[in-house]
């Protein structure tokens, strides 16, 4: 998103924030509906551009969003659709993925009221692993979910899959898996560590590891672990764009120190 579009955005998140949603039912009702709105708008293209249209008045925008929704969602779905619709995008396309990303958000507080953060990010790794080294034709999609994923990962997990399976608006599924990963782990205030190990590494080391990164970035990290018995060096930790090899780091050094002790 550009300047213009990232400020609305903040907004729509502020206004989500404000809801106070504390209710696993509450959250997947509003996530549900969120996406239900981004299928209609991608679908009806002239709509999408009206309710975008920045030569629109606000409230014009407003009332045919709310004479839309009125009745069909709760009230909570229609204000922040309404809310999105009066903001200002650079493109038609930037309101879509502002109200897709809400929904996203919506669904993680499910997973939060739910205590089951760490099983959502766990599964969007696991199955984003599958992705990356499975090629398989598009009618496989639904067979794929149903073997792979039914009552092997949290209900919500397999929703947020679903979805990103099934409407990809565009985008490689590896990348939606990662927006969606990165949504949650935001919604912790934490990095993601994809940390690949020749061996598997015990809980009490995964539990100092996150804690040396932790104080290292200055933010919780939550680990994915790979063992790879490719790596040189015994461990490498990715976080972001930043590679920390087992030759090269001396953050990495000291972490392997104190997991030794």
């Amino acid at each position: 998103m550009r300047g213009a579009s990232r400020t609305s955005f903040a907004g729509l998140v502020e206004q989500l924030e404000a809801e106070n949603i504390t209710s696993a039912a509450v959250a997947t009702r509003l996530g549900n509906e969120l996406f239900a709105v981004v299928g209609l708008l991608d679908n009806e293209h002239g709509l999408r551009r009206a309710l975008s249209d920045p030569g629109k008045p606000a409230a014009e925008k407003a009332a045919v969003a709310s004479a839309l929704l009125h009745g069909k969602v709760t009230g909570r779905t229609e204000s922040l659709v309404v809310a999105a619709v009066e903001s200002r995008w650079a493109t038609s396309g930037d309101m879509v993925d502002a109200i897709e990303q809400l929904a996203i958000e919506a669904l993680v507080l499910t997973a939060e009221a739910e205590d089951g953060l760490d099983d959502l990010e766990d599964g969007l790794f696991r199955f984003g692993r599958v992705v990356a080294t499975t090629s398989l034709p598009a009618d496989a999609k639904d067979e794929l979910l149903s073997t792979l994923l039914r009552g092997k990962v949290t209900p919500v997990t397999l929703r947020l899959i679903t979805q990103m399976v099934t409407h990809p608006r565009g985008r490689a599924l590896p990348v939606a898996l990662d927006m969606c990963a990165g949504i949650a782990a935001r919604r912790r205030e934490q990095l993601i560590a994809v940390v690949r190990s020749v061996v598997e590494l015990t809980a009490a080391q995964q539990r100092r590891l996150a804690d040396e990164l932790a104080a290292a970035y200055g933010h919780r990290v939550h680990l994915n672990i790979v063992i790879d018995p490719t790596v040189m060096g015994g461990i490498s930790v990715q976080i972001g764009d930043e590679l920390i090899d087992g030759t090269a780091a001396r953050k990495l050094a000291a972490v392997r120190r104190k997991l030794a002790g």
